[in-house]
């Protein structure tokens, strides 16, 4: 058997064409989403990038394994003391480890564990390419790295490929040759010239006024990422970015999908697309950013096409993305790891059913400290530490009225 795992750096959901955005910013994903499952409510535990990956790879809550934050104390897997023997826990336990248990040789594409100084991400990977930019890579230098893994290695099997595409991270930076394919589309309609004079009277990094988290200076290296937005030009340059990254990315995909079909293996591998956290697009008036532990930047997209699972199936039970470690131990008749924290959805990928969770914990301790809970249609959020935003302590949102968190209903919902 053979598995990809595309691991898509802040790409929400919302902005994907098979999740019903009104942009085709990704038909390739979109084809892989008609033969899978689509799930709608897939969250990362803890945001953003370092708590989800290492919540991913180690299976368990940030407040578990010790990774809550991106500096500091929060930022470095906790040690395990003297119970620790020749090797340690992540050794066995890890995402990867388990499944080279199974059989499979693990690789990963990606300069995620560099990036952060996250050397225990490579726990369990048998091959690594570190692409070298720090995820500062645009597609077309990731790409060809695949392309050549591809080519010496489709046909082998066992095999479990992460690879790391980063396009749609801040600064956009889909390269100007590409164009803009959606200059003539209307924005999103919720984001009208009324909501962004609104957060123009707002304060703090990534909001309006201030896009470069404290500053409003565009980089002349990234001109489709505005320092400021004053305008609907602007903020339609903003949306515009956003959308080249992942249409961009997602034309690198298929050339992925094309090398597998030219090496005969595309029809039965096993496909997983998802990442590491969403971004706020004007969310509590906060612009490019995902710095909240909020619906934009926790919900991520998560697609999976599995030999004999369920196709064209959506899916709307609340599930972690640390839920995967035990799914895939289920698909291969194997225990979960004992530490991992996540719940088996292999019935939801074979047959349909309904694995979701009651509520889901969320956690953002990177460039605010909040924890929020997410159940029915609601997301109450608590904070910590605004991160100078100036948010209340305590905000709640219903999600099918208000899926962009205009209207907090705290008060009206004691």
């Amino acid at each position: 058997m053979r598995i990809l795992y595309l691991d898509l750096d802040t790409l929400r959901p919302d902005h994907l064409g098979c999740y019903g955005y009104h942009r085709n910013t990704s038909p390739n994903i979109d084809s892989i989403a008609e033969q899978g499952v689509r799930f709608n409510n897939y969250y990362c535990s803890d945001a953003p990038c370092l708590p989800s990956r290492t919540a991913l790879m180690t299976g368990r809550f940030g407040i578990h394994n010790g990774v809550v934050g991106h500096g500091g104390t929060a930022a470095d897997v906790r040690l395990e003391g003297e119970s620790r023997g020749f090797r340690d826990r992540l050794a066995r336990e890890s995402l990867p480890a388990f499944l080279r248990s199974v059989g499979f040789k693990t690789v990963s594409i990606s300069p995620f564990a560099e990036r952060h100084s996250s050397w225990s991400f490579y726990a369990g990977f048998s091959e690594m390419h570190n692409t070298g930019k720090g995820g500062m890579e645009s597609a077309e230098e990731v790409t060809p790295t695949i392309l050549k893994w591809i080519e010496r290695n489709a046909k082998e099997d066992n095999w479990f490929l992460q690879i790391n595409y980063w396009d749609p991270h801040t600064p956009y930076r889909a390269p100007l040759e590409f164009g803009n394919p959606f200059e003539k589309d209307p924005l999103p309609g919720w984001i009208t010239e009324e909501i962004l004079e609104e957060h123009r009277k707002m304060v703090g990094p990534h909001k309006a006024q201030e896009i470069a988290m404290y500053t409003n200076h565009t980089n002349p290296r990234f001109p489709r990422h505005p320092g400021e937005i004053k305008d609907m030009q602007d903020l339609r340059q903003m949306f515009d970015g956003y959308d080249c990254g992942i249409r961009y990315m997602d034309e690198h995909i298929g050339q992925l999908f094309d090398a597998f079909e030219k090496q005969g293996v595309m029809d039965d591998l096993a496909i997983i697309i998802s990442g590491d956290h969403g971004e706020n697009m004007g969310e509590l008036g906060i612009y490019g950013e995902h710095a909240t532990a909020d619906h934009p930047t926790c919900r991520i997209s998560m697609i999976m096409r599995w030999p004999g699972g369920k196709q064209g199936h959506v899916d709307d039970g609340l599930h972690y993305n640390l839920d995967l470690g035990p799914t895939l131990a289920e698909l291969f008749d194997r225990r979960p790891m004992p530490t991992w924290d996540g719940a088996s959805y292999a019935q939801t990928v074979m047959e349909g059913s309904d694995c979701g969770q009651e509520y889901l914990v969320i956690s953002q301790c990177a460039h605010v400290c909040q924890r929020s809970v997410r159940m029915g249609p609601w997301l109450y959020m608590r904070t910590y530490h605004d991160g100078y935003h100036l948010f209340p302590d305590e905000m709640l949102f219903n999600l099918v009225e208000d899926p962009y968190e205009q209207n907090d209903v705290a008060g009206e919902h004691p």
